[in-house]
């Protein structure tokens, strides 16, 4: 026959908590990696739409020095070119007749596509 301690015994036993605080620390560092993962696609897009925006900066810069003339050729094809050589593909290209280029540029991130736009010109116009 098993002997059963007494129920303040028992209750001592249940009430004891040693070990809880390395399970709460690995709860704790489990929630945190879980933050990261989800966090680490943001981060990426976040950096894509800066490249993109350069892209777009860059791309604008070229078709102004082509519409001025210190650049030969046409002022959207050197946009779109510039553009593709950065990653990103040419959506909009427009030049005014005072020399102000404005163009957009898209590309894709994680399957959706995102976009950028700039002006570039003579000095004092834009």
């Amino acid at each position: 026959m098993m002997l059963r301690p007494p129920p303040s015994e028992a209750y001592r036993l249940l009430a004891e908590e040693r070990g809880s605080g390395g399970i709460a620390g690995v709860a704790v560092i489990g929630v945190l990696c879980a933050l990261l993962l989800a966090m680490a696609p943001i981060g990426g897009a976040l950096s894509a739409r800066q490249q993109l925006q350069g892209a777009a900066d860059a791309a604008a810069l070229a078709a102004a020095d082509t519409a001025s003339g210190r650049v030969a050729g046409s002022p959207c094809a050197a946009a779109a070119s510039l553009a593709e050589a950065l990653g990103a593909s040419l959506a909009t290209c427009a030049v005014d007749p005072r020399g102000v280029a404005t163009v957009g540029v898209a590309t894709t991130v994680l399957g959706i596509g995102i976009g950028a736009s700039a002006r570039a010109g003579p000095p004092g116009i834009t």
